[in-house]
């Protein structure tokens, strides 16, 4: 049926028109909001923070107390390695799974914090926020979780599919909690794609399968990147850091309940692994193990989910990202994966090359071979042909991490420097190349 002009041009009126009143709605409610949001952060809420910095300060120096006595009890349980990057290095035991101390001091600190923060609520007049309290409780309980089963994983040496199974199961309570307390699914879409989808999405379940993903991505994707001195508690550390001057930024915002609330969890975190990075640093007394890389994942994606920051917080993960691109071929078996990854160590020159793997080439299949010669060609991983004594044509490829592509740019390096360099990739690609996105590029996809 054809339309009369004017009925297209007052509907159009009206859709326009009403664009232009949510839009100054929103403007209006955000002014309103930030006006509240600077009144609300009270004297009580300084305190908090403060005390938190207070019980983190003694918390860190209490797992410094604790690394040196504890260690050796590791080692009689078994619990120990060598550091293969060094020479001799079968000489020296080295205590692993030291990063459950740093776990361990900061559950009791979140613990104690459980009573200074709803302290202000038990007076019988004040309506205690049974909601903020469950969260609270369902994020300590995830953490918990993962501690306890990061920890099995040291000792078990359990497979990576059950690996990927664990933050699964971890992150449940989280998911629970969301559910009961928001329930809220709907996202909003970048400006260039919302004359043709519309401005919101309600993905319904497919927004809790979302965040379950951030939660083994976060878990899995510090372990993943590790295998020299300093590594994976030195990229945490990084991280938390990003995401404490992002809730600082933040707390004058709309949402500062909720960067109030990623505060409380970021500062001891950050207090309790420094002393770890110290230990673990090159040359490292200790090493942190699978506990740590869980630890650190899941505060991170229960920060991330709790406290509504999810996308911003998987930009701070954007070195974890690539090297998580790049081990695909590996880690979905396209190419072989060897069980260790880690740097060769040139005894002669004291310094690491990039480790390899070698195979026969009738061994890899069309999409292997591509994906070989994709990341050959943009320089990710080197590779060589030769025949064997067999007279078999073989491949001799770089094992595909980050760690052996710094190595084929830069040529051998020393540990300590390879460690700095992944760090500041770290500082650099994950944190100002993040707030870069999230404080100017940003007002290009969204209105606010």
């Amino acid at each position: 049926m054809h339309r009369h002009p004017e009925v297209d041009l007052k509907r159009w009126i009206i859709e326009h028109d009403y664009e232009r009143k949510t839009k100054d709605y929103i403007k209006i409610k955000h002014m309103q909001q930030m006006k509240t949001s600077k009144l609300t952060i009270d004297r009580f809420d300084l305190f908090t923070i403060i005390f938190d910095i207070l019980i983190s300060i003694l918390g860190s120096l209490v797992v410094n107390r604790l690394i040196p006595i504890l260690k050796e009890k590791f080692i009689k349980a078994q619990l120990w390695g060598h550091d293969l990057n060094k020479r001799n290095s079968k000489e020296i035991k080295v205590a692993e799974s030291q990063g459950v101390l740093a776990a361990g001091i900061f559950l009791i600190l979140m613990f104690i914090m459980i009573a200074i923060v709803f302290s202000e609520h038990l007076h019988p007049e004040s309506v205690f926020p049974h909601n903020k309290f469950v969260e609270y409780l369902a994020a300590l309980l995830s953490i918990c979780c993962m501690v306890l089963l990061g920890f099995a994983d040291d000792v078990l040496d359990l497979r990576w599919s059950v690996k990927l199974l664990l933050p699964l199961i971890a992150s449940l309570p989280l998911l629970l909690v969301y559910f009961a307390n928001y329930h809220s699914t709907t996202i909003i879409l970048p400006k260039p794609v919302r004359p043709y989808l519309g401005q919101q999405w309600n993905l319904g379940i497919l927004y809790y399968i979302y965040m379950s993903m951030v939660a083994v991505f976060c878990t899995n994707a510090i372990n993943i990147l590790a295998g020299v001195n300093g590594l994976e508690v030195g990229q945490s550390i990084v991280i938390a850091m990003s995401i404490f001057i992002f809730n600082l930024v933040e707390l004058q915002g709309t949402c500062w309940e909720e960067h109030l609330f990623s505060l409380y969890f970021m500062i001891p975190f950050i207090a309790c692994t420094l002393p770890i990075l110290i230990k673990n640093w090159y040359p490292a007394e200790i090493f942190v193990g699978d506990t740590l890389c869980y630890f650190s994942g899941m505060t991170f994606a229960v920060v991330g989910i709790i406290g509504h920051f999810s996308k911003t917080m998987l930009l701070f993960f954007i070195p974890q990202i690539i090297n998580f691109l790049l081990s695909i071929p590996q880690l979905f078996h396209f190419i072989p994966c060897p069980r260790h990854r880690l740097p060769r160590l040139n005894p002669e020159l004291n310094k690491l090359n990039a480790s390899e793997v070698e195979f026969k080439k009738s061994d890899l299949k069309t999409l292997g071979w591509l994906m070989l010669r994709f990341f050959s060609i943009t320089k990710f991983i080197r590779y060589r042909e030769y025949l064997n004594n067999d007279g078999e044509l073989m491949i001799s490829t770089t094992n595909f991490t980050i760690i052996n592509t710094v190595l084929c740019w830069c040529g051998p390096l020393h540990e300590e420097k390879l460690s700095r360099i992944l760090i500041l990739i770290q500082i650099v690609f994950g944190t100002l190349l993040t707030f870069f996105i999230r404080y100017y590029l940003v007002k290009f996809f969204y209105d606010s």
